[in-house]
């Protein structure tokens, strides 16, 4: 008898094949797995259930039809959702001060003093400090010919660049001057206002221009106005150069904006502002009892979200937003690229903000739904079979050198799944919000990346620089020598190795800020997360009676993941690493083998319609 275990994933579809030998006896065949299709738990499961079914039966030279029995995991229509939610933004309105952060700057040093464009170099005081502003219009030979010229007439303390030709301009000056480039909106900039740059010297970043009482030292400002500069000298500090502009109208200011409330509903309604921050939500969380449902403050960013979130829901399950529940959320500390209104370029402003990933829960159980069309389409007799944290327990067992009592960790890409077997078959288990998911969002987010598939990138590869077109330098600071050149395009890059080669990381981006906000983000999701689902199941709610931990799901197979959770359990004195399940597939496939594991457990009957399963 032929059967299939399959695994219905937030981010991946697994299956298994088995042929069941008598009673006590199954030999597992093959196994593959697809993308999901659809979110989970909706009939749009179905065609990625049959890619991955497809796939395995491939291996064996059959058809799916060659199944008797298939079984798929009794998974609660739970999904895990994401937002950030930024606490405050950088306002600055009618450019009354703008700042910019060029990446290819010349020279060094500071210079203050009023915008001269480079076409009325003649109309320049002798005596007035000037900042020179050139366009593209202009070639890197001409301007340096023009201000060469100038040099005993008008008193050229600084450079503004349209062009991205700071060094070729510089090389040809006589007098050397800070020259920054790449301001975009160079045009809007008005003449005759006081302006300062800043170009640290290699390997520093800029001093003056970060700092609001040396912006106050370059323009004079009073005591109020420093204040209000605060927000552009936050948004430079880091950088190697910058480009500060003052005109007369408008103001600089940080507004606070709705951040919202959020209402836990357990015994009683416990309320917590967002702009508390994620450790105080989650105090309240952890103090919350027995939750019911989470709701948003109403026209708030994060009631606007979690409204979202069971609206998307309903209109997969049928069910008004009344019907669904959040029943979790894991709330995280980071900081979110803001942009600056007015600014020279784009610039952003980093702003602390909260990230949020929320668990719902449907009334319905829409996996017969999944069931049914299945069957129809295949023709193959289809249950729906054992929980899933249940069925994972069993599969991780099949690791070798486990025993019971045994934990494991689901870590998956919606959401944080944890359950323990004891002596006595007892299987107590939770599902948890936030996992490979949110991880992705706080590196997109705290980096400013422009696309999600970047940040999922930087989440599963090591990094390294192009220090030549024959070596490199690892993020761990081993070098890495090449027998071919590598193709001009990634010199002076940040990369990614894959085993099938390198991606260059467009945004210019330091390596060691990459690895820092990554690995940052991985402890904040599931470190913090496993240790609270494992602490709501283990006795006493105490994880010193846990003896040993199997870590399971997509995220198991991260190459950092599973060493910081074996770190940190290591405080417990608790045996912890990656499952292998069946001792050949690794970390993947542990519902899917327990699926196929529980039906030997189960009575089973066999009848003209196929066969069916009595619990």
């Amino acid at each position: 008898m032929l059967i299939a275990g399959v695994d219905i994933g937030n981010s991946t579809t697994e299956v298994c094949i088995a042929q069941v030998k008598g009673e006590q006896r199954i030999e597992f065949l093959s196994s593959a797995s697809r993308m999901t299709t659809g979110t989970k738990g909706t009939v749009e499961n179905v065609a990625g259930i049959r890619a991955a079914l497809e796939d395995a039966m491939l291996i064996l030279h059959l058809p799916v039809s060659a199944l008797q029995v298939i079984r798929i995991n009794e998974a609660t229509p739970v999904i895990g959702a994401t937002a950030m939610e930024t606490i405050s933004e950088t306002i600055i309105t009618e450019s009354s001060m703008i700042g910019h952060d060029p990446s290819t700057p010349a020279g060094f040093g500071q210079a203050a003093g009023t915008l001269l464009s480079i076409e009325n170099l003649k109309e320049g005081k002798a005596a007035t400090p000037y900042i020179v502003t050139a366009t593209e219009e202009y070639t890197y030979e001409e301007i340096a010919g023009l201000l060469n010229q100038a040099e005993e007439k008008i008193d050229v303390v600084g450079l503004i660049l349209q062009a991205d030709e700071a060094v070729l301009v510089w090389n040809r000056l006589n007098k050397k001057i800070p020259v920054v480039d790449e301001v975009r909106y160079l045009k809007a900039i008005p003449e005759n206002k006081r302006a300062a740059i800043e170009v640290a010297m290699a390997g520093q970043s800029i001093r003056m221009l970060s700092n609001p009482y040396g912006i106050a030292t370059l323009f004079h400002l009073s005591g109020e106005e420093t204040k209000q500069v605060t927000p552009i000298a936050k948004s430079l500090i880091g950088k190697r150069s910058a480009v500060i502009v003052q005109t007369p109208h408008g103001k600089v200011k940080e507004t606070i904006l709705p951040a919202g409330e959020l209402y836990i509903r357990s015994d009683r309604i416990h309320t917590v502002p967002i702009d508390a921050g994620a450790e105080k939500i989650m105090e309240v969380m952890r103090s919350a009892g027995e939750i019911h449902d989470i709701s948003g403050q109403e026209d708030t960013n994060i009631g606007r979200m979690l409204s979202q979130i069971k609206s998307g829901m309903g209109t997969l399950t049928g069910e008004t937003n009344d019907m669904i529940e959040i029943k979790d959320i894991l709330a995280v500390d980071t900081f979110a690229s803001v942009p600056v209104s007015g600014a020279l370029a784009g610039e952003t402003c980093m702003e602390k903000a909260v990230g949020i990933a929320a668990m719902v829960k449907t009334r319905q159980l829409p996996m017969q739904r999944i069931a049914q069309e299945l069957q129809n389409q295949l023709g193959v007799s289809v249950q729906v079979a054992g929980v899933e944290a249940v069925m994972a327990t069993l599969g991780a067992l099949t690791t070798p050198g486990t025993m019971l009592p045994i934990a494991i960790l689901d870590l998956g890409g919606g959401s944080t799944d944890a359950a323990i077997l004891d002596e006595a078959g007892k299987v107590t288990y939770i599902h948890q919000a936030g996992a490979g998911e949110l991880v992705s969002m706080l590196i997109q987010t705290e980096l400013g990346l422009k696309s999600r598939t970047t940040a999922e990138l930087i989440k599963r590869h090591p990094l390294a620089k192009v220090e030549s077109l024959f070596h490199m330098r690892l993020e761990n600071g081993a070098m890495r020598f090449l027998n071919e050149p590598m193709e001009p395009k990634y010199f002076g890059s940040v990369i990614l190795l894959q085993p099938e080669g390198f991606i260059k990381i467009e945004e210019d981006l330091p390596m060691e800020k990459i690895a820092l906000v990554r690995r940052e983000a991985k402890r904040k999701v599931f470190v913090t997360n496993t240790i609270r689902a494992l602490s709501a199941i283990a006795k006493d709610n105490n994880l010193r009676n846990l003896s040993n931990i199997v870590l399971v799901g997509g995220s198991a197979e991260d190459y950092e993941i599973p060493e910081m959770l074996m770190e940190e359990f290591a405080n417990y004195k608790i045996v912890c690493g990656r499952g292998n399940i069946r001792a050949s597939e690794g970390p993947r496939n542990a519902v899917a083998t327990g699926l196929v594991l529980s039906f030997l457990e189960e009575g089973i009957h066999r009848t003209a319609g196929g066969i069916s399963a009595d619990r």
